[in-house]
């Protein structure tokens, strides 16, 4: 459901000869939104927001893909079969070998897209975990042993960190190697509220990624290591430390200069005590607060930053941010009826 950062999905050109997906099927998958890197966990950590997309699949007799698309990403994404989601459903439908039924999709879209909070990862699993309710029970994979989809969700998304929580919901780190992806559950504290800052300006993960240098000294990686295990700490039990553990030197200040915006917001919030972070590639900023009284000081700050005419030589006066405390989504992918 994302446009800006449209991963590698083909669109399937000759028509499979083999089982036919049978028409008149109806499934129902929500998938929730995705903050990943958490500051240092770069490409490893993610965490499911309460943001849901829900996507309606039903086949019909008739062929082609017709896409109706209600919320973020309405009027701007493809209507046809160059839809991510779309396209994630043929492509698995041609992998299982069957010949497909035409499509009527229903995307209602809550995730915003080109901000950091997993769109992409989101269309990906929803595509695959309606493509496979859909198969002839034969080819399907076990929908309740989620592996599977997760294994093949890395795969088309090309990195592990925002289709893990997708999946699985919760806190989740993954790696990925020449055998695949692989990602386990990790323990959070209860006390932890998410609040994101939302700006009204986009930002490809390709254009993001793109920023960052090829290599980067031992000192510097040794560094962020040492970050990444103390924020394993500090999410499971000791969000007093969170403040420190969320200190980044891998990707933040190399991408800091596509979001400036993003970037004076961080550094105001962590100057003010707030373990404040950029969510994914960004541009959104994700704050972790550890109490209800905290996450409303961070709104109040946000708004502040935010005000027109503040600071006039402050870039975060130029854009509008939209604060959103969605909680934490604890189930990840839910097939809700078909």
């Amino acid at each position: 459901m994302d446009r800006t950062n449209s991963p590698g999905v083909p669109v399937p050109q000759a028509r499979v000869q083999g089982p036919v997906i049978a028409p008149g099927q109806r499934v129902k998958v929500s998938v929730p939104g995705t903050t990943a890197n958490l500051g240092p966990g770069y490409d490893c950590l993610g965490l499911a927001l309460g943001l849901r997309d829900t996507l309606t699949v039903t086949t019909t007799a008739e062929t082609g893909v017709k896409v109706d698309i209600e919320g973020e990403g309405a009027g701007c994404l493809p209507t046809d079969a160059h839809h991510l989601v779309a396209r994630t459903i043929l492509a698995r439908w041609a992998d299982a070998g069957a010949a497909p039924a035409g499509l009527r999709l229903h995307a209602h879209n809550v995730i915003p897209h080109g901000r950091g909070l997993g769109s992409s990862a989101a269309a990906i699993v929803s595509g695959l975990a309606a493509a496979d309710a859909l198969l002839p029970e034969t080819l399907r994979r076990d929908l309740i042993e989620r592996e599977p989809l997760f294994a093949a969700a890395a795969r088309l998304e090309g990195h592990p960190d925002n289709v893990a929580p997708a999946v699985y919901g919760a806190l989740t780190l993954s790696l990925q190697d020449g055998h695949g992806a692989s990602s386990t559950a990790l323990e959070l504290d209860a006390s932890i509220l998410p609040v994101v800052a939302i700006p009204d300006t986009e930002l490809s993960t390709r254009m993001a990624r793109s920023l960052l240098p090829g290599t980067v000294a031992h000192g510097v990686a040794a560094a962020n290591g040492a970050h990444v295990g103390l924020l394993v700490h500090a999410l499971a039990g000791h969000p007093e430390l969170l403040l420190t553990a969320t200190e980044d030197r891998l990707h933040q200040d190399q991408r800091a200069p596509a979001m400036p915006a993003s970037a004076e917001l961080i550094s105001r919030l962590r100057a003010a005590g707030h373990a404040a972070v950029v969510s994914g590639a960004g541009p959104t900023v994700l704050v972790l607060a550890t109490s209800a009284e905290e996450a409303d000081t961070v709104v109040e700050l946000i708004s502040a930053a935010g005000a027109a005419g503040r600071n006039p030589e402050s870039v975060s006066t130029a854009v509008t941010w939209r604060v959103l405390m969605p909680g934490i989504d604890l189930t990840g992918v839910r097939v809700e009826s078909h």
